[in-house]
């Protein structure tokens, strides 16, 4: 048995994958004060929610700019950086753009073995590589716990950016994948996780959104973001509030990984799940139907790690989109839509959660 073998990763880390994310109120409390100073170049910044960095370039083109690492979500160590990368890239796509380039950002404890760390950079670097990118460098840190990730470097049109905001009363949601890695995960870091939960939902981590991104980049998409640390209604409440728009969604229309809500029937979260649940029921600005099965509200705000795009287009661009989604067998569910006014309603009208493909 080799040092991959005996080492749990999750045991080094006192919270995974995009659990580890720093609560969304806490970290408008502090953004909210800060003062950075403004470029006629700079796009998107700060200024709004974003999931990424854009800057325009003297040619026309754009880079896109985001960062993002976290400690293990799981024990191999080559899975784990394969996931941190995937979820890395993942802003790249949200934004519509394409990663170019990524630098490593990593901590590790002294005393883990060197092939470990080899494992973790080469799953990362493998998963770049995929992307149709390449890792160029990084840097590195003695750190207590093991974390990684990446710097991700895109290309953009301009006018083709998918930022959170745009989103129009009448609008469609669209998701392209299944909820539930952070209850699953959760799960399995205290080993009561089944092996064919937790390898469904690796395999839906490990999953690029970038043949989601590149289809949709055939539609005129209003507004766009990927789901992560924040969970469903913490991103989607991102593009409502910079759009100056309500929600609606359809909580059993909610496409759900298997072992999900029975884990969540047990009392099984991840910290991040009450933080995001705290903030976003705040003042009544998520609000629940009659209709609405509580034992679906775990999902609402579960953090998730390289979680698919949500994608919001008008109901014309929508079924297009997912007939394109259908031909190619990429899955996509249709969750809510925009409406007037402010606030996140959640109802339980849907009928089935199957996917569109």
């Amino acid at each position: 048995m080799n040092a991959r073998d005996k080492i749990r990763l999750t045991e080094l880390a006192g919270c995974a994958g995009g659990a580890s994310k720093m609560g969304p109120g806490a970290l408008s409390d502090v953004l909210s004060s800060l003062r950075l100073p403004a470029h006629p170049d700079l796009l998107i910044g700060l200024d709004v929610s974003d999931d990424a960095a854009v800057y325009r370039l003297p040619d026309g083109s754009a880079l896109v700019q985001t960062v993002d690492f976290f400690p293990p979500i799981v024990d191999d160590p080559y899975t784990f950086g394969a996931i941190a990368a995937a979820n890395a890239l993942s802003d790249v796509y949200a934004m519509g753009g394409r990663p170019i380039l990524a630098l490593a950002v990593a901590g590790f404890p002294e005393d883990l073995p060197s092939e470990v760390i080899r494992a973790i950079l080469q799953g990362g670097a493998d998963k770049v590589a995929e992307a149709g990118a390449v890792v160029a460098g990084g840097h590195t840190v003695v750190d207590k716990e093991p974390k990684y990730g990446l710097c991700v470097t895109g290309l953009v049109d301009p006018a083709r950016v998918t930022p959170k905001a745009n989103a129009q009363p009448g609008d469609v949601l669209l998701l392209t994948k299944a909820l539930g890695t952070g209850l699953i995960t959760t799960a399995a870091k205290q080993e009561r996780a089944s092996a064919e939960h937790l390898a469904a939902a690796v395999a839906s981590m490990l999953m690029l959104n970038r043949r989601a991104a590149e289809i949709a980049a055939r539609f005129v998409v209003h507004s766009a973001t990927d789901i992560t640390g924040f969970g469903l209604l913490g991103h989607a409440a991102e593009i409502a509030r910079n759009s100056t728009v309500g929600l609606h969604i359809e909580s059993r229309a909610l496409p759900v990984l298997p072992g999900a809500l029975e884990y969540a029937a047990a009392g099984i979260a991840p910290g991040g799940l009450h933080r995001n649940r705290a903030y976003l029921e705040t003042n009544g600005y998520t609000r629940y139907a009659a209709t609405f099965d509580q034992a679906r509200k775990p999902l609402l705000f579960d953090p998730q790690t390289s979680g698919g795009l949500l994608i919001v287009l008008t109901p014309d661009e929508a079924a297009r989109l997912e007939a394109a989604f259908a031909e190619t067998d990429q899955a996509c569910w249709r969750i809510g839509a925009v409406t007037q006014g402010a606030g996140i309603v959640v109802s339980g009208s849907a009928q089935s959660a199957e996917p569109r493909t």
